[in-house]
């Protein structure tokens, strides 16, 4: 069984408090930041249990996670794809990256 705790006070998504009743479909495909976060405050808000948003939405425990600690670090803005390959980039080391050529 897969348990979450948080004591942080709730956040705000796009003007609107954690508990007003808005989730991404269960359909979802394209995960924009706003509806990353929508799923992180549920979790934290406990309006659905970590077990039921993996489920849910076919997340990984990882995933969801990253998703958390990209909102703890910048907020909605750190979900966005862009500001995650620039957290990649800065984050590999200096050595020259191996190129394949095949021809």
């Amino acid at each position: 069984m897969i348990e979450y705790q948080n004591d942080r006070p709730l956040r705000m998504v796009g003007g609107a408090h954690p508990e007003s009743g808005e989730l991404p479909p269960r359909t979802t495909t394209r995960w924009v930041a706003r509806r990353k976060a929508q799923v992180v405050v549920a979790v934290e808000s406990g309006r659905i249990s970590l077990a039921e948003a993996m489920e849910r939405y076919s997340l990984s425990q990882e995933e969801f996670q990253s998703w958390q600690r990209a909102m703890d670090r910048s907020g909605v803005a750190g979900l966005k794809i862009a500001a995650a390959q620039e957290r990649h980039k800065r984050g590999r080391s200096s050595r020259p990256r191996l190129v394949l050529v095949t021809q």
